[in-house]
């Protein structure tokens, strides 16, 4: 591309000079010429006047005495008074002459020659001097058109290097601009696309993580209930925890769904009215082997029969990550302490470890932030969840952990009764 522009710019330069170079060494040519033939004529214009000057004055005229009153130069000059002899003046040229003949008031007449050689070292001069300037056009024309390529070329280049490498898959924007509209438009279009390539696959990475990490317990709760299958030959036994295993298994589908649906827009919820009772007592049936395995209980208190706005998956998918967290990094037994404040209905999930660290503080729902060797996805995926929902996932208190889920609550129905239940074991 730089060689077509360089070629395209010095052949536009050459035409002009050709046209130009021609039409000028015409004219100058000419105006030469006219000029060294005015010269001849004003010259012997001027010496028949003299001459007659002095014959009108009875003057004597030579040749000494009009050599000293008029410059002759190189030119060859013959005064022809009527009675006399040839006055001559200069020394006659050889060669092609300009010529020109003054005819005084006493007859007199004056020739005067130049020779044509000074014309046409003059020309010669002027040729020179136009060549020396096409020529300097001619340099000042390639450095132009390769300062011109390389400013249109470069950018297609760094382009072009932008886009295979947004093909090879690194979004990173260059936000690089290079004065040129057209150009600037290409690199804002592939800005705009590497920014969006880098959001897809920053989703599809998140998507990944949090699937591995949201289905990694229902997956191992599952796998429990049929090695419970199993190890019994009691049908009705059988029968109890392939009923939890199904249970299980449409929550792992809902869980997909969620997972599935924040991905492609995380404020999409598909917000119902459900029983907060339902929802506890089937995390607490899930998660009850696992505390078992580690010799600790899991519990629920508070107020019974609470309504609540909300997906059931989600708040699931949220008290399973405060749950597993506390069975992680808490110790003792973890309680789940359902309340109520002004309008909405708070789940807590409590337990007897130390709590969080203070260099953590409110960081703790980041992502990839952890106490422990652990991924840091749970609680930031957790408070994705609940904002889905137009909840909020809070840290009520660090030592001893409080973390509390607030949910909108619905009016009660009327047979539901609010009343202190004892827990649930």
């Amino acid at each position: 591309m730089r060689r077509r522009l360089i070629n395209s710019t010095l052949a536009v330069v050459l035409v002009v000079i050709a046209v130009f170079g021609v039409s000028l060494v015409i004219v100058e040519t000419r105006t030469i010429s006219n000029s060294a033939q005015d010269r001849v004529e004003s010259e012997a214009v001027r010496l028949a006047s003299i001459v007659d000057s002095r014959l009108l004055s009875g003057e004597q005229v030579n040749g000494g005495i009009l050599a000293d009153q008029v410059a002759i130069e190189d030119r060859y000059a013959v005064v022809d008074i009527p009675g006399r002899g040839p006055i001559e003046l200069g020394g006659k040229p050889d060669g092609d002459v300009i010529t020109y003949t003054a005819v005084g008031e006493r007859g007199e007449k004056v020739t005067v020659e130049e020779p044509r050689s000074a014309v046409t070292r003059e020309v010669g001069r002027t040729l020179l001097i136009i060549a020396g300037v096409a020529l300097l056009a001619v340099v000042a024309a390639v450095l132009l058109a390769v300062r011109q390529a390389n400013r249109l070329a470069s950018p297609l280049t760094d382009l072009a290097s932008t886009a295979e490498r947004l093909g090879s898959g690194d979004p990173r924007p260059r936000h690089k601009r290079y004065g040129v509209p057209e150009l600037d438009r290409v690199a804002d279009v592939l800005d705009g696309s590497a920014e969006r390539i880098a959001r897809m696959l920053t989703a599809e990475r998140r998507l990944a993580a949090d699937a591995s990490h949201q289905l990694r317990t229902p997956l191992t709760a599952l796998s429990m209930r049929l090695e419970e299958i199993t190890m019994t030959d009691d049908l009705a036994e059988v029968k109890e925890e392939a009923t939890i295993a199904l249970a299980q298994v449409e929550r792992l589908t809902d869980v997909v769904e969620r997972l599935l649906t924040n991905s492609r827009d995380p404020r999409t919820g598909s917000a119902v009215t459900f029983d907060l009772d339902e929802v506890i007592k089937q995390q607490l049936e899930e998660w009850r082997p696992a505390y078992r395995s580690a010799g600790r209980a899991i519990v629920s208190s508070g107020k019974r029969h609470l309504t609540a706005v909300g997906t059931p998956g989600a708040v699931a998918q949220v008290l399973a990550a405060l749950i597993e967290n506390s069975l992680m990094h808490g110790g003792g037994t973890v309680a789940l302490r359902t309340r109520v404040t002004g309008n909405q209905a708070v789940i807590e999930v409590t337990d007897e470890g130390p709590g969080v660290p203070p260099e953590l503080g409110s960081r703790i729902f980041e992502r990839t932030i952890s106490g422990r060797n652990s991924t840091g996805i749970g609680l930031a995926v957790a408070r994705d969840l609940a904002e889905a929902d137009g909840g909020r996932l809070e840290m009520l208190q660090a030592a001893p952990p409080v973390f509390g889920l607030f949910l909108s609550r619905t009016p009660l129905k009327k047979s539901a009764k609010d009343e202190d239940a004892g827990t649930i074991r």
